[in-house]
């Protein structure tokens, strides 16, 4: 066979083999036998072996393959990936729609809606090229993720290539699950080889998606739907509704879930929601509610986003099921800033899908509040599915023998005093080098989020401070090789690892460095705030009440939290070390907005923007070179106004600083990225 004959052969079983593929997997409607489907699969990889120069990306050869990856690159999403906001009754829902119905008399939306199963899994959003697939990323934080390409290969009902004619490029997005029998399967083998059990088929859909080796994640049956269109190149035959779009989808080949419906009235939407809160149980995958969305897309676009959800898209979760248990003990954790928090030990139990053995109690107030008891009976659930809570006492089986608890006026772990803050409900360790708030503290620091220092847990941590060679985070960046190797876990490789971990964690940018360093109240999204408006470590620890406090959403606590974090000599010795350790201390500055259409510009937002969320504007500024700032003075360009703006607007028309509506601020935004193309 020459080397066209074998070009044209390769291309004719691709294409009969990708048609299979989505006949078998996708619509479940087999029309060749499995002999048959491996004959010719067989026939293309050995084509594709003596002409290794014609394999493609999307060859149905491709699915697996490749060695084990070191780690998973981010990823930048084009769209970012919202969270949506939560209903919890009926009553919520109807208020959903009611907000719906008020902004209809301003934006003309057609009130019909699009219900859908939420689905217990992991969201994906998937990027096509040419109809090929090119890229698939986890959601991560809404705005990066990980790139787990390779993995998304492996699913069976995930297209390498889309049918028909779609556009230049493609985003969807949707949901990679674990069906309830593949779950207990895998469980099954799991504890015949000795290895810990997933807790439910969500944990080991995710688990299975984030393996380094794809060949992992194939062993296991992850499937998946897909819901939304997030993005397509150019404007020809772009769906106008939901409903639209999820045609498209299927047209183009991508399993899409056969249970949503079309709803021309809200009553419709809360009968689905009834009738699925009743049916849940009946399907074979694992769903925590109904997803309800306004199925115009333009109305969809004119009611925009806040920060975190979009305004035409509701969850209905589904009440939490509820079971009876006993505490059988109550136990103190001391956490990472002091905190003592009472933990029930619990009789094992299942609840919504998994073993429950614990319930935190929060704090001393919330035990007394439901008067728990050791030896109490209880009614357990899972707040949103997911956090095991205890709903009541059930008082009617006390025996008499139940025990109250006593809160410790000494800390269980070190034996300092135990102070609680008027006005707080935690009490708090007050001695400074408690090792139960020290091995946490590193932990959070070591964390994937903060420095991700990657082989740094728990038992490693507690080996390095039982052996006495860290007294502090600052102290990970002095650890010798040689001292390493003297440690019973430690041998070369493992030893060369950790270290060249804690040297790549040098280069973390502020923010995350500032979040390491678990100032209390200081989150990860209000350490990026922090950063980009003081710039550096020396800045944010001299600023006073009031400058900490003019960065947005930072309020009293925040800012009192941070000026008590830097009046404390022992945190000044940290900061100081971790500085001289080659920490990032400063933000780093933007080496190519000299050139850019926005270098030297200051913007401030306020108000709500509905063409796009806050944090979409501001990297939109900060990628023409611009700044986001989050105050408004002299040295203010220009003020973006969204609606209902607040204090800021009026301060720019005092200070006389250009004000920008949202369509003139994005017109320029449009000009602006023109300018920086030319």
């Amino acid at each position: 066979m020459s080397k066209a004959e074998a070009e044209k052969r390769i291309s004719e079983l691709r294409r009969e083999l990708n048609h299979h593929n989505y006949l078998y997997y996708v619509l479940d409607q087999p029309e060749i036998s499995d002999a048959e489907y491996d004959r010719m699969l067989r026939e293309l990889m050995e084509l594709e072996a003596k002409y290794p120069q014609l394999v493609t990306a999307d060859s149905p050869t491709q699915r697996v393959g490749g060695a084990p990856a070191a780690g998973f690159q981010t990823v930048a999403h084009r769209v970012p990936l919202l969270s949506l906001n939560n209903a919890f009754s009926e009553q919520e829902l109807r208020d959903f729609n009611q907000r719906i119905m008020r902004a209809s008399e301003r934006t003309n939306v057609t009130l019909d809606y699009v219900a859908e199963l939420k689905i217990d899994g992991l969201t994906v959003a998937l990027t096509y090229q040419d109809g090929v697939l090119v890229q698939g990323a986890t959601r991560g934080d809404g705005v990066t993720g990980e790139d787990i390409t390779a993995n998304i290969k492996t699913i069976r009902t995930i297209p390498l290539r889309l049918r028909g004619n779609p556009p230049g490029q493609v985003i969807v997005r949707g949901e990679v699950y674990m069906k309830q029998a593949d779950f207990a399967e895998l469980n099954r083998i799991r504890q015949e080889q000795g290895e810990a059990l997933f807790a439910n088929p969500r944990n080991a859909a995710a688990g299975s998606l984030r393996q380094l080796d794809p060949k992992i994640t194939a062993a296991r049956r992850l499937d998946a739907f897909f819901y939304d269109l997030l993005w397509w190149e150019g404007t020809e035959a772009t769906p106008g509704t939901q409903w639209e779009a999820i045609n498209q989808l299927k047209e183009w080949g991508f399993k899409v879930n056969p249970e949503s419906v079309l709803c021309d009235s809200f009553e419709a939407v809360i009968a689905f929601c009834r009738r699925w809160q009743e049916e849940r149980h009946s399907l074979p995958y694992e769903i925590d509610g109904i997803v309800v969305k306004l199925n115009s897309l333009a109305a969809q676009a004119e009611l925009g986003a806040t920060a975190k959800a979009p305004r035409s898209k509701v969850a209905f979760k589904f009440p939490a099921a509820e079971v009876e248990t006993k505490v059988e003990e109550i136990m103190i954790n001391v956490g990472r800033t002091g905190a003592l928090t009472p933990l029930a030990l619990l009789t094992p139990v299942q609840v919504s899908g998994s073993l429950v053995s614990r319930a935190t109690l929060h704090n001393e107030d919330y035990i007394r509040e439901k008067e728990i008891r050791i030896g109490d009976t209880v009614l357990l659930r899972k707040a949103g599915d997911v956090i095991p809570e205890i709903v009541r006492v059930v008082k009617e089986k006390r025996t008499g023998e139940e025990r109250e608890f006593q809160f410790p006026t000494v800390c269980p772990v070190c034996g300092s005093s135990v102070y609680r803050e008027k006005g707080e409900a935690v009490a708090r360790c007050q001695g400074a080098s408690c090792p139960a708030q020290l091995r946490e503290f590193i932990l959070h620091f070591a964390s994937r989020p903060a420095m991700n220092i990657e082989g740094l847990g728990p038992s490693i941590i507690n080996l390095l401070l039982e052996k006495e060679m860290i007294r502090d985070p600052a102290d990970l960046y002095t650890l010798k090789y040689e001292e390493l190797l003297t440690l019973e876990r430690f041998g070369e490789k493992s030893a060369r690892n950790l270290l060249a971990a804690i040297e790549r964690s040098k280069t973390v940018p502020f923010a995350r460095v500032l979040f390491a360093l678990g100032i209390r109240h200081v989150g990860a999204e209000m350490a990026r705030r922090l950063a980009q408006s003081f710039l550096s470590i020396d800045r944010l620890l001299k600023a006073t009440k009031e400058e900490l406090m003019a960065v947005a959403d930072v309020g009293e606590a925040i800012a009192e939290s941070v000026i008590r974090y830097a009046g404390e000599k022992q945190n000044q010795r940290l900061v100081e070390k971790l500085s001289k350790a080659g920490l990032q201390m400063a933000v780093a500055p933007e080496a190519s907005a000299a050139g850019l259409p926005l270098a030297g510009k200051t913007f401030v937002l306020t108000g709500a923007l509905t063409a796009l969320t806050r944090s979409a504007a501001e990297e939109a500024i900060r990628r023409l070179g611009g700044k986001a700032g989050s105050a408004v003075s002299r040295q203010t360009d220009y003020v973006v106004v969204g609606q209902d703006p607040g204090s800021k607007y009026q301060k720019a028309q005092q200070l006389g600083v250009a004000i920008l509506s949202e369509e003139e601020f994005l017109s320029l935004l449009r000009d602006w990225t023109e300018e920086q193309q030319r």
